[in-house]
């Protein structure tokens, strides 16, 4: 059965767990993250079907089924499961979009590495995702394609399915001329983008770099655009843009660019930190402090996320107020993303050996500085340490959103506020209100918003945090699922119009 939405993104809707009673597909155990968020969606569509990547020795005898049906919470949809050698998921994935598109994406060209790229193999492997979603898809359908490692999947499917409505969302931030023009298959790029009913970003400035991209290289005219919403301008922020494109002409055809923040699930993190066994694991926390406050900061490793920045900030403090030894402590939870990549490898290896040179220098007996914490934590354990920090210290040097920052603010308790530390260069600064903003790479910034959320009063925290919850509130999951299926409806609707008016102007046969 064909069906009207059809999701394409690299991963698979679940996490597969082979038991001695065979494969079981267990639902992600976080409510937050691209996949649950996108897994929403199915339950309000007719029939819908998800594409995503599986790796097999033999693409042409996989071992597995391309297609099984899956119910779970979210509904019953089909999981079609692309085949992929583990040679491909390297060129495709760890090489081209890693290595290539990830640096330039985030503003970091002097990582930018073009000699390993296999661009016929990203091709081909794109190709193969456009493949098995218009198999999936009904001639009409919704096809929303995820990230730019399957930037070129567009341009592909609307030679497939020329009557679908497809769409893309990007998850990264997008960077202007100057930064994406490194990349030599550029125009290839934003011709396929271009393909798309509509291109979706996180915030203004995203959809504002892509315009002035496609205006530079296909002289694509941005022919209408919009005062930026109240709450995606938050003044002073380096982010900031005050106004949002809304429709490109590219050779005549319009192209929708589509603003619009992914959230958290911030009733499901608010009930979960008041819990009793959540509640009773914050008390624990906080005895376990004594009278020390708990800075507390979580992300992934990467060169992006600014962990090495915020030890480095960390350690200043203790040099420059001797007073602060033994009463404060950082708890750092930075996550590997893949040990087998040199980039990241080189900067976990530098993240351990400042915490333990921080360590040896200040601590003692009795007070350890620095708890870095690299494996993955339960979501109800890191909800309570959300509840018992202090203070969050969220600084990435670039970031598409981060989430982390509004699931501090949802689980914080009304008696204990606390206060968030937050880079400018997070997509999330734009939106939330109350923060202490920060930029990553100054010195002199780090430091005095530290020593501000050090000093801040009860009350202004109160304050502070009353707005940021109420940020965070307005810009939740549930209201970005209410913005995208409107935002399909109306492209549906627009598009099966025109396909009435070019029926009714095409001659007899």
């Amino acid at each position: 059965m064909k069906s009207d939405l059809v999701i394409v993104y690299h991963r698979q809707p679940y996490e597969e767990v082979e038991t001695p009673q065979g494969t079981i597909y267990r639902e992600n155990t976080s409510p937050n993250g691209i996949v649950p968020t996108l897994k929403g969606f199915m339950g309000h569509a007719e029939r819908g079907a998800w594409v995503a990547w599986k790796e097999a020795e033999d693409t042409s005898n996989p071992g597995f089924d391309p297609v099984i049906e899956i119910s779970d919470s979210f509904g019953t949809y089909n999981v079609s499961r692309l085949p992929l050698t583990r040679q491909q998921v390297r060129s495709f994935y760890h090489v081209t979009s890693k290595e290539a598109f990830w640096p330039i994406l985030h503003g970091f060209k002097e990582r930018y590495n073009y000699d390993p790229v296999d661009w016929p193999t990203f091709r081909q492997v794109n190709w193969a995702f456009a493949e098995a979603a218009a198999e999936q898809a009904t001639d009409d359908a919704v096809i929303w394609v995820h990230d730019y490692n399957l930037w070129l999947v567009p341009a592909y499917l609307r030679q497939l399915k020329p009557d679908a409505t497809i769409c893309f969302f990007h998850h990264t931030p997008f960077p202007g001329p100057d930064m994406f023009n490194v990349l030599p298959w550029r125009v290839e790029i934003v011709e396929s983008l271009l393909a798309c009913d509509s291109v979706g970003f996180h915030i203004p400035r995203y959809a504002q770099n892509f315009a002035a991209v496609a205006r530079s290289l296909t002289g694509a005219r941005l022919i209408e655009e919009e005062d930026a919403p109240a709450g995606l301008a938050a003044t002073g922020v380096a982010l900031n843009d005050r106004r949002v494109p809304l429709t490109l002409d590219h050779k005549g055809r319009a192209v929708a660019i589509h603003t619009s923040p992914v959230g958290v699930n911030y009733g499901y993190i608010q009930l979960l930190a008041q819990s009793p066994e959540v509640r009773a694991r914050a008390v624990e926390i906080r005895a376990d402090m004594g009278a020390c406050k708990l800075c507390l900061s979580v992300s992934r490793t990467d060169y992006t996320k600014g962990n090495i920045e915020q030890l480095e900030a960390f350690e200043r403090l203790l040099q420059r107020r001797p007073e602060m030894r033994g009463t404060i402590k950082l708890m750092l939870v930075s996550v590997g993303a893949n040990r087998n990549m040199t980039a990241y490898a080189e900067v976990q290896e530098r993240i351990e050996s400042l915490a333990g040179r921080i360590n040896g220098s200040y601590g003692s007996l009795e007070w350890q500085p620095v708890a870095l914490i690299s494996q993955a934590m339960p979501l109800a354990q890191l909800v309570a340490y959300y509840r018992a920090a202090d203070l969050a210290s969220i600084t990435p040097l670039a970031d598409g959103l981060n989430l982390v920052a509004s699931e501090f603010c949802a689980a914080r308790d009304p008696d204990h506020p606390g206060a968030l530390v937050l880079s400018e260069f997070a997509g999330c600064a734009v939106l939330l209100e109350g923060a202490v903003p920060v930029n990553p790479f100054s010195h002199a910034s780090m430091d005095a918003a530290l020593d501000q959320a050090l000093a801040m009063s009860p009350e202004e925290a109160a304050s502070r945090m009353t707005a940021l919850q109420r940020s965070a509130r307005r810009w939740d999951i549930a209201a970005w699922t209410e913005a995208e299926i409107a935002h399909f409806r109306d492209l549906r609707a627009a598009r099966h119009a025109h396909l009435r008016a070019v029926g009714a102007t095409r001659p007899a046969a």
